[in-house]
């Protein structure tokens, strides 16, 4: 019976553990959804794609919370199967006695579900995490990727400049990559220097990483995008579709208003 109560309490503090590193990534700027994801990814062992490990391994705090989850989770896990072995292994032939166990469990892994997936007890956890994070740490208390909408069909990217890429030796102002629906948040140069929201005036160099926010799509074309002609006629096109779908939208919502009125 110990060993049951062992188990259920190892979970329970499982779903708190992922649950505290769920709000606290959620702190270094990941949606939500990816935050839950990664959180219970680590703590189980389960994994990454390349694409998220890029996202832990690149950001020093990220690192720490999945590494913390890690180790808990290899200890936890390891310790509620042990748990669960011994419970059932060392019976005295009472049948009574294993009904009553396996009574137990199941009673307590539903009321553990219930709890994990509580509308009500997410809230006041979530609340009562955040305002600890808040007092005893320096996570920064912003879900970037939540303010731009990362979850649809925007997304952050980077670009490298490659010397046969549209964008080599060009300014700003002639990239005129904002008129495209693209904006440039800034840009790395090779020897580790960064310049944050480039003017008209910055150079686009061979060997920069820009740093993009835009839609999928675009920014896939951008950086398929040659030097020449092609890559020129191909910029107007790309413009005039932003100014068309611009006109689209701006013609719904009024077209919206005035059905109100």
């Amino acid at each position: 019976m110990i060993a049951i109560i062992t188990l259920l309490v190892i979970v329970f503090l499982s779903i708190i553990i992922t649950r505290v590193a769920t709000i606290a990534l959620t702190h270094t700027g990941i949606s939500r959804e990816a935050a839950r994801f990664q959180a219970r990814s680590a703590f189980t062992g389960s994994g990454f794609t390349t694409q998220e490990s890029e996202m832990v391994v690149n950001h020093p705090i990220r690192r720490r919370i999945v590494l913390l989850l890690m180790l808990l989770g290899n200890a936890g896990i390891v310790t509620a199967m042990s748990s669960l072995i011994l419970s059932f292994v060392r019976q005295n032939g009472s049948s009574a006695g294993f009904s009553l166990k396996i009574i137990l469990l199941i009673a307590g892994m539903v009321a553990l579900w219930g709890v994990a997936y509580s509308r009500w007890v997410d809230k006041w956890l979530s609340a009562m995490i955040d305002k600890a994070l808040n007092r005893f740490t320096d996570l920064e208390v912003r879900d970037y990727a939540s303010l731009l909408h990362l979850a649809g069909d925007y997304r952050i990217a980077e670009l490298r400049v490659n010397p046969e890429d549209w964008l080599a030796d060009k300014t700003m102002k002639e990239a005129g990559l904002r008129q495209e629906g693209v904006m440039v948040l800034g840009i790395e140069r090779p020897d580790g220097t960064f310049t944050g929201t480039p003017d008209g005036n910055t150079a686009i160099r061979q060997g920069d990483i820009l740093v993009l926010y835009g839609r999928t799509g675009a920014l896939r074309e951008l950086d398929e995008r040659q030097k020449g002609v092609r890559g020129d006629i191909r910029h107007e096109q790309v413009v005039e579709a932003q100014e068309s779908a611009k006109n689209q939208e701006g013609g719904t919502g009024a077209g919206k208003e005035q059905k109100k009125s």
